[in-house]
């Protein structure tokens, strides 16, 4: 009964959500969508590199002063990046 989705499904699903938030909003929520995705997609490969990074040991970290690192929005959009401070491992191990 609900197994697959056809074409008239489909446009009709399509037409429901123009309705729903509007022709003028859909660009600005596929844009938004996208600058998510870019934000995620580095910040993973951020994380590889640290992981990476983390396995050589370089002695004590400097617990003075928090890490900062740059996220930008998109690459090449300065206007929306921002410093961000790492938070600290409190755990003990």
């Amino acid at each position: 009964m609900f197994g697959r989705l056809g074409a008239p499904e489909i446009i009709l699903i399509l037409v429901v959500i123009i309705l729903l938030f509007g022709a003028k909003k859909l660009p600005d929520m596929a844009r938004s969508l996208g600058k998510s995705a870019r934000i995620l997609k580095s910040e993973a490969k951020a994380m590889k590199d640290e992981n990476k990074s983390s396995t050589t040991p370089a002695g004590p970290p400097n617990n003075d002063e928090p890490a900062q690192r740059t996220i930008q929005a998109a690459p090449g959009d300065v206007t929306s990046s921002r410093p961000v401070n790492e938070p600290t491992d409190t755990t003990k191990r």
